[in-house]
């Protein structure tokens, strides 16, 4: 089913929409019968719920489903396996932001897969064989994202210089002594790399870096434009911005493609369904919980996977051509909504202002259960410029999301410490201390 690294390789969602529901329909029935025959753990639920999979013919089936949860990873691991032992190739760990870090075993086909979404993911961006692309992501730590960042350039046959996430000296001397034409990266560390840079009389717009692929992070808004993160990111490096958005348990990407108008659901691979609170299918254009089921996956296949995730999913054409559905940015996570004086919010939110303010290099977020019935949310934000006092960022804060917080205002280095960690691989700027999760 993947295509071969060729120049000329066809992007399925150019394919007509009804092309993409008939040949999805294909791929759903084949995965449900995978299922069916070989793994484990929803041989035991299908049975159990009376579920005939024979049943099960096109995405407005999967409604009549059960979801699965991270906490069914945790607990049943080895019985969403699929294949033999032998047949595993490369074990994958969750980064563990929401929990444990969960094992995701792939065979040698997973990877082309993975390497393959990320092919069309890249070429959609622009980037060719002529390019030169850092990776600041994790290479280590049995995380999937360098690993099928290198395999996609690889396709394409660009060059990819692997510099990782853990030591931002070695990236500003990668990126001086090659020149990279594009950078792979958490958006807050490539604007430390810019800080740093600059701080040493390099101008980052002038090293040639032409693209910047942006994960972990949005860099859009709801309304699909930049958001002040993304602007941030355009004018530090004179560079064309475009957002991302995965998991390892999808092992799937969704990217923006040059058109920037969100990140394109690749048929091949991937049915995404947005649910309401109690688990009920939302039409596009309407915000809900990501769920997402991966196709043509053979070591550890998900059905209905529930992410968590805050999102819009997007189906009218896009600019580019493609009629692939889009997926907008995150606007949050379940299990990090936050509930103060009746009003509700979600971190991005609070961010989404601290982002506006050019003297914050930082920030992060605490929220206590201390009062009944509502959260207590403290903002600590590094800041550049004595004159910017905690009262006025958090009157800012509040005059766009009617919740005004504890500001604390600490030098940038400060946040840097606590935010970046080798073990993660993104920057942690959410600290839950309440004792019951909202969500």
């Amino acid at each position: 089913m993947f295509l071969n690294s060729t120049t000329d390789a066809i992007d399925p969602g150019f394919r007509s929409g009804q092309e993409i529901l008939e040949h999805t329909a294909v791929l759903l029935r084949s995965h449900i019968r995978y299922l069916a025959e070989r793994s484990p753990f929803y041989q035991r639920l299908f049975c159990e719920q009376g579920i005939d999979p024979e049943a099960i013919r096109t995405k407005d089936d999967l409604a009549r489903l059960p979801f699965t949860t991270k906490a069914d990873l945790e607990r049943h691991n080895e019985e969403f396996l699929c294949v033999a032992p032998e047949q595993i190739v490369d074990l994958c760990l969750t980064s563990g932001t929401t929990g444990h870090p969960v094992a995701m075993h792939q065979t040698r086909s997973d990877l082309e897969r993975v390497g393959f979404n990320e092919e069309i993911s890249f070429r959609a961006t622009g980037l060719t064989a002529a390019d030169r692309v850092l990776i600041a992501a994790a290479i280590d730590r049995c995380f999937m994202a360098g690993l099928a960042y290198f395999i996609g350039l690889a396709r394409i046959g660009a060059t990819a210089i692997r510099g990782g996430s853990s030591s931002i000296a070695m990236l500003e001397e990668l990126t001086v002594q090659y020149r990279p034409t594009a950078m792979v990266g958490v958006p807050t560390l490539l604007l430390v790399l810019a800080d740093r840079l600059q701080a040493r009389g390099i101008d980052p717009r002038g090293l040639g870096v032409r693209r910047l692929v942006c994960i972990g992070e949005p860099v859009r808004s709801p309304d699909l434009f930049l958001s002040p993160l993304g602007h941030r990111l355009r004018t530090a490096w004179g560079a064309e911005v475009f957002g991302t958005y995965a998991s390892t348990e999808m092992a799937t990407a969704f990217a923006d493609c040059t058109a920037g108008r969100g990140g394109h659901v690749h048929p091949e691979l991937m049915i995404v369904e947005i649910v309401d609170e109690a688990g009920r299918p939302l039409p596009p254009g309407v915000p809900g919980e990501v769920v997402a089921t991966p196709l043509q996956v053979t070591g550890m296949p998900l059905l209905r996977f529930r992410t968590g995730d805050i999102a819009v999913l997007h189906s009218d054409p896009c600019p580019c051509g493609r009629n692939s559905w889009r997926l907008g940015p995150v606007l949050g996570r379940k299990a990090q909504m936050l509930k103060v004086r009746g009003a509700t919010l979600y971190p991005p939110a609070i961010q989404a202002v601290l982002q506006e303010i050019p003297a914050i290099r930082g920030h992060y977020i605490e929220v206590y259960d201390e009062f009944e019935l509502s959260d207590r949310i403290r903002v600590v934000v590094g800041c550049s410029d004595p004159a910017l006092d905690a009262l006025e960022i958090a009157e800012r804060i509040a005059a766009r999301t009617r919740v005004k917080p504890e500001v604390i205002v600490v030098a940038p280095e400060e946040v840097t410490r606590r935010t970046l960690r080798e073990d993660k691989r993104k920057p942690v700027t959410f600290f839950d201390y309440r004792s019951k999760r909202s969500g």
